[in-house]
């Protein structure tokens, strides 16, 4: 009467089944992990305190740490990440306007430029001809 368990484990493609799914398990909780920390630190609702208080939770114990502050502000992490994306959009955006209208000047009013910073002492007379040779060439 000696029988043995199969268990699923004694098989090799459930062995890998499960050894893959624990391993993107974790890979999971890993970046959940790192997406709390980022949204501690993005809160500007949130007072320095309490920051720490959060930060060292998911330290200590970060399984309950992560799971805890899912549940109490995980409501408002993808609106602050929203507003974190949108802000970067519109900084980007602003930065190609504003590029785009300086390099949008003509050779005249780069020379009007040149003279008035000559004119105000800023540049040599030397400086000022090399500028003007890069700015005809």
């Amino acid at each position: 009467m000696n029988s043995s368990v199969n268990l699923a484990y004694d098989f090799p493609l459930l062995g890998a089944f499960w050894a893959i799914m624990w391993f993107f398990l974790w890979i999971m909780w890993f970046v959940l992990l790192v997406r709390v920390v980022m949204d501690i630190f993005r809160d500007d609702d949130l007072s320095g305190w309490a920051k720490t208080g959060w930060l060292l939770f998911t330290i200590v114990l970060p399984f309950l740490g992560v799971f805890v502050y899912v549940i109490a502000r995980g409501k408002d992490m993808g609106k602050r990440e929203q507003g974190h994306a949108r802000a970067k959009q519109e900084q980007t955006e602003r930065y190609i306007r504003e590029t785009a209208v300086s390099a949008g000047t003509s050779e005249a009013d780069e020379l009007a430029r040149l003279s008035e910073i000559r004119a105000r002492g800023d540049i040599t007379d030397d400086e000022y001809r090399r500028a003007k040779e890069k700015v005809l060439h």
